[in-house]
């Protein structure tokens, strides 16, 4: 007597139901799948085998010890069935990638190799990788020379394709170098240039390096730098390919103006943010404002050497690794030091006034410094690079605004003057006013800055520091008064300066120190130090100072020690303001913020 839904599973259920299988292990032989009753009956007689009690010749009863034997098998086969079917899909899988891999390197053949029955073939292609085989004595020439002195000549470049638009018998090259851009051209002739050499041209991708070598020729291109000459390529050659950019370079060298009047006329442009550029840093460097950017920044670092090497300076270089704070106050990075606590230098101050100490009388530094404040915002960052000097003094610490005056002058006057083409370059992206200075710099106290701006209506304590907000209020004020951007507050109160500023001596209130200003945001803070050991000592300890951790400092001064004052530059902040830009992170190269570790 069987079930009518037993019959209804057909032979095979019936095979087995009669060997005495339960309804559980039946549904387990379908689920295998098993097709004839050859393979039924088999699949039964090893079950049967398995199942039999020990001498009794009967079916264990479901549930049994023998049953858990059964369960076990048929879940090892129902793994082993599923291995099976994974390792077919992995097998699948595997030679599709292989055919695809295959298919790449076909196309990549035909992208990268010369047509071998191109008469021309030798004059294009992707040739072996640079790796320091040979010395050609081939001379290329760098695009920012490409003039209308070279035309009629052979020349040979190496620069990025920069843009690549192919038409018909064809193809106009974009390349840029730094920044400089020239156009290339390709026009079919058959003698000089084949369908396939523009066809391997028009197929290299964006930002590839290329080796362009022809007959430089004159020819008005407006939309690139080298704009009176072009280059008729007889020879072309990718030496580096590049993969897919993460954005547009001609998305990340638009100007804010560009979009806003896109926007005006119903387009729309693609706008690459501040996080994309950083996260994408070595590309975003190519743009050629970045480029410009970075160039005047290394020109800062060589007026700033220039000057003050010309006025007796000499060039330190400082510890960063410190047993104490050098600014004192919470702001600093705490580092294990073989077991010992240390901290990273916020400023080379204790190394400037120990090398006057030893009779190193005007000395200076370049060098990074580290802040561990956690302020996001547009003009901080956690390391910088600092300008440092410090020099000895016969009377008073304008002795050291006297050279400050003269050296940012200097810096200014030559920025303009030497690297106006960078500055031209940056401006295009970034438009900005020129900065108005004096040639001899406005000095005014800070009583008198807070009166300015209590004339103007505003409420300021006269011995609190001045909020980011009252910088920028006070310097539209002097700039509307003494029509400049770059002026000197000095007199600081001397609760808001370091524990080693000069007291003022005739106002218990007031400090020997000064903050310089560009566009009403501060680049320099300076003063004069105090070099007596028991003033500097009480001062340390007023400021919370354990004195232990700079006793090395304290004890420079106990052997007499000239009079000395100093400043600090912040280079980031100097560039950023001097070329109008509204954000540090655009002057620091791979910059480090509260929230930024890499790249």
């Amino acid at each position: 007597d069987m079930d009518p839904i037993d019959r209804g599973r057909g032979p095979l259920s019936f095979l087995l139901i009669t060997k005495g299988i339960d309804r559980h292990s039946l549904d387990c032989m379908q689920y295998f799948g098993y097709k004839s009753s050859e393979e039924a009956m088999e699949a039964a007689k090893q079950l049967e085998e398995l199942s039999l009690d020990s001498g009794s010749g009967n079916p264990a009863a479901p549930g049994g010890a023998d049953g858990k034997v059964i369960d076990s098998e048929l879940a090892a086969q129902r793994e082993a069935k599923k291995a099976a079917k994974a390792a077919e899909k992995a097998a699948k899988e595997a030679r599709k990638a292989a055919i695809k891999a295959e298919e790449e390197a076909r196309r990549l053949l035909l992208a990268t190799q010369p047509d071998p029955e191109d008469p021309l073939k030798d004059k294009y292609g992707d040739p072996p990788m640079v790796q320091s085989r040979e010395r050609t004595g081939k001379v290329w020439t760098q695009l920012a020379k490409l003039d209308s002195s070279l035309v009629g000549q052979e020349v040979l470049v190496r620069a990025r394709l920069q843009n690549v638009r192919g038409k018909g018998k064809s193809a106009f090259l974009v390349l840029r170098q730094q920044t400089a851009t020239a156009q290339a051209c390709l026009f079919v002739d058959n003698s000089t240039v084949t369908k396939q050499m523009v066809k391997y041209a028009t197929m290299i991708p964006k930002e590839s390096i290329v080796d362009i070598g022809g007959l430089l020729v004159e020819s008005k291109v407006e939309s690139c730098s080298q704009s009176d000459v072009e280059i008729q390529v007889r020879e072309i050659r990718c030496i580096s390919r590049s993969s897919e950019l993460p954005f547009d370079l001609a998305d990340a060298a638009r100007s804010e103006q560009e979009i806003d009047d896109a926007v005006a006329r119903g387009e729309k442009l693609a706008r690459v943010g501040q996080d994309t550029r950083l996260d994408n840093r070595v590309i975003d460097l190519r743009t050629p404002a970045n480029n410009a950017i970075f160039r005047i920044q290394s020109a800062v670092c060589q007026l700033f050497r220039e000057a003050l090497l010309s006025n007796d300076f000499v060039e330190i270089h400082t510890p960063k690794l410190l047993s104490g704070a050098s600014e004192g106050g919470a702001a600093v990075f705490h580092v294990d030091y073989m077991g010992r606590p240390a901290c990273l230098a916020q400023s080379p101050q204790f190394y400037k006034q120990m090398a006057i100490c030893g009779d190193m009388t005007r000395v200076f530094e370049i060098g990074s410094v580290f802040r561990a404040e956690d302020s996001n915002t547009h003009r901080h960052l956690t390391e910088f690079i600092g300008l440092d000097m410090e020099m000895a003094i016969y009377e008073s610490y304008e002795e050291v605004l006297d050279v400050l005056d003269h050296l940012f002058v200097y810096m200014f006057q030559g920025l303009e003057g030497r690297f106006a083409k960078e500055l031209a370059v940056i401006s295009q992206q970034y438009p900005v006013e020129p900065l108005k200075y004096l040639p001899k710099t406005l000095r005014i106290t800070f009583a008198e800055g807070i009166r300015l701006l209590q004339d103007a209506g505003h409420d300021v304590p006269p011995l609190d520091d001045l909020s980011t907000e009252m910088e920028r209020t006070l310097g539209k004020l002097v700039k509307d008064k003494y029509g400049t951007d770059f002026y000197i507050l000095h007199k600081f109160p001397l609760g808001v300066r370091p524990f080693y500023t000069m007291p003022d001596p005739e106002d218990e209130n007031y400090s020997a120190s000064f903050d310089i200003f560009i566009r009403g945001e501060e680049i320099i803070s300076g003063a004069q130090r105090v070099h007596d050991p028991v003033l500097l000592t009480a001062r340390a300890v007023e400021h919370g100072i354990p004195t232990e951790q700079i006793q090395s400092y304290l004890d420079a001064f106990k052997c007499g020690c000239y009079p000395h004052g100093g400043a600090g530059v912040g280079l980031e902040r100097v560039v950023m303001l001097f070329c109008g830009l509204n954000n540090i992170r655009k002057t620091s190269m791979f910059p480090r913020d509260p929230k930024r570790l890499a790249p």
